[in-house]
């Protein structure tokens, strides 16, 4: 709108003027002006549909997805949720757009417990807990 301003009063010439002041690029302030031209200010102003891709999962696979991952033991890995999507849902999506879709879109956390040492004691680690908040968590407030 303040870029039809400008043009319709005069204090501004040139599209490239404008796009700095703006800051945007030039080509999109003439898309802008292009548009006004055809169709006036309601196709300026309208929203136009995102020409974007389509998701890889459909609703009813993610929400199949959302399904098995609230149980807790089903999945422990992003691997093994690909496999489940390839063997269930015949979807052949990369292991970055799983991690995306599982941590990202449905907020979920593959949490699985970091290996112990087969020889380590439980009353050892007990004791080192007991121990560490006694001498390092005054420390760290």
């Amino acid at each position: 709108m303040q870029t039809l301003y400008w043009l319709k009063s005069g204090q501004i010439k040139t599209v490239s003027e404008i796009a700095n002041l703006i800051g945007k690029h030039r080509t999109s302030v003439s898309r802008w002006l292009s548009s006004y031209r055809t169709g006036g200010i309601g196709t300026l102003l309208s929203k136009g549909k995102s020409s974007g891709r389509k998701r890889k999962l459909s609703p009813l696979v993610e929400e199949s997805l959302k399904q098995e991952l609230q149980d807790a033991e089903v999945f422990s890995s992003y691997k093994e949720v690909q496999a489940w999507l390839k063997a269930i849902h015949e979807l052949d999506i990369i292991y970055t757009g799983v991690h995306k879709i599982v941590r990202y879109r449905l907020k979920a956390k593959l949490k699985v417990p970091r290996p112990t040492h087969t020889k380590q004691k439980p009353e050892a680690v007990k004791e080192f807990k007991k121990n560490w908040v006694k001498t390092y968590s005054k420390s760290y407030r």
